[in-house]
């Protein structure tokens, strides 16, 4: 979260001309609730099963950039999903930068007001599993531009 998950996706897909599938947006189109009403009514068990049953059901026939959720990883069937359909990136951010950038938006996994503490939490917890990724990107001092140019120069 706020590590420009979606700003670099976008960036990325434009670049390579590729379609751009970001999967909380597809899970929104088929619940049709925002994440966070998902998260608040029906809790996080139970969105964690609509991302990995919408991933599953995504029919991918042209190359594309797939935005998931930071969560999504936590799942080993979910990393193995996305190993097997294609490069992993970790957008590794700050915590600190993190808060900056989503200290005034609700996020379902961090209480309000949210501190970096919380922060350094969630990302403390899944570290050994974004430390699998294909390639790790630190975003603290780069543009989204910039980001996806520095992916597209590692995958081609």
């Amino acid at each position: 979260m706020g590590s420009g998950k979606s700003a670099v996706a976008n960036e990325l897909a434009s670049i390579l001309n590729y379609d751009l599938i970001d999967l909380d947006q597809r899970i929104v189109e088929k619940y049709g609730k925002s994440i966070e009403r998902i998260f608040l009514e029906e809790g996080e068990i139970v969105f964690r099963g609509y991302e990995a049953e919408t991933a599953r059901a995504l029919k991918i026939s042209d190359p594309a950039v797939i935005a998931t959720g930071g969560g999504f990883p936590v799942r080993t069937e979910n990393r193995r999903w996305m190993k097997k359909t294609g490069k992993v990136v970790w957008l590794k951010c700050n915590p600190g930068l993190i808060l900056e950038r989503i200290k005034n938006e609700d996020r379902p996994l961090l209480p309000k007001p949210i501190s970096v503490e919380h922060i350094e939490n969630i990302l403390n917890g899944r570290t050994h599993i974004y430390t699998q990724a294909d390639m790790i990107i630190n975003t603290d001092r780069l543009t989204p531009k910039e980001a996806a140019k520095k992916i597209k120069s590692m995958i081609k």
